[in-house]
């Protein structure tokens, strides 16, 4: 196995833990973004969790300790922003809040959209600190997500985006009140809406091709 292909298991077998590490937490109805920012103890319930996903994926735990050689290095990681904070964030390339007053699971992915909100590094942190605290309490739509520090070889520029998704593009009256409260936290230039069909058909903007669906 070259350095590339090894670079790329480490990195999915990260990527398995940390949507392990938060489905756990979201179970509990907690959020890590509120654990970190207040400095609450955590040791234990990391170490819970890791215990637990150990036993039900020991390979992959294999390759976290040969890469991170200790549980210990990982939540130091997460308690210094790993995960929580774009601007901190390394591991992956993108940090995901759901709402936990919508069932997601329920949500048809296809009647899904997002409006996507373009900022650059320096103020990221702190929109997606309002966004996601928001969405955790349920005052914007079924989840949000914003690209991180990670370099990601598809990027177009060096600005950040943060998609905030609603669960029905035809729903326009409650596509129009999750961008309101987006203008009321400072983002009010011009932004536009993209259906999750555009997306999945890897329909992209172009010169002279507009994909958004709704622009406010």
């Amino acid at each position: 196995m070259n350095a590339a292909e090894t670079d790329e298991l480490a990195e999915s077998a990260y990527a398995i833990f940390e949507l392990f590490f938060g489905s756990q937490l979201h179970m509990r109805k907690k959020s890590l973004s509120r654990i970190v920012e207040s400095g609450e103890p955590f040791e234990d319930l990391f170490s819970e969790i890791f215990t637990d996903f150990s036993s039900m994926y020991p390979e992959i735990v294999e390759i976290l300790i040969e890469q991170f050689n200790s549980p210990d290095e990982i939540f130091r990681m997460i308690r210094e922003g790993e995960g929580v904070i774009p601007s901190k964030t390394f591991q992956a390339r993108w940090i995901e809040q759901d709402s936990p007053h919508v069932d997601g699971k329920a949500a048809d992915i296809e009647k899904a959209g997002k409006w996507l909100v373009f900022l650059p590094m320096d103020v990221v942190d702190d929109v997606w600190r309002q966004i996601r605290d928001l969405t955790w309490e349920g005052k914007l739509g079924l989840s949000a997500k914003v690209s991180t520090a990670k370099p990601d070889p598809d990027a177009r520029d060096d600005r950040k985006v943060i998609y905030v998704y609603t669960a029905d593009w035809e729903d326009e009256s409650d596509v129009m009140r999750v961008r309101e409260e987006l203008r009321k936290i400072g983002i009010t230039d011009r932004i536009g809406y993209k259906r999750n069909i555009e997306t999945f058909k890897g329909e992209y903007s172009a010169r002279g091709k507009k994909v958004t669906f709704y622009s406010a």
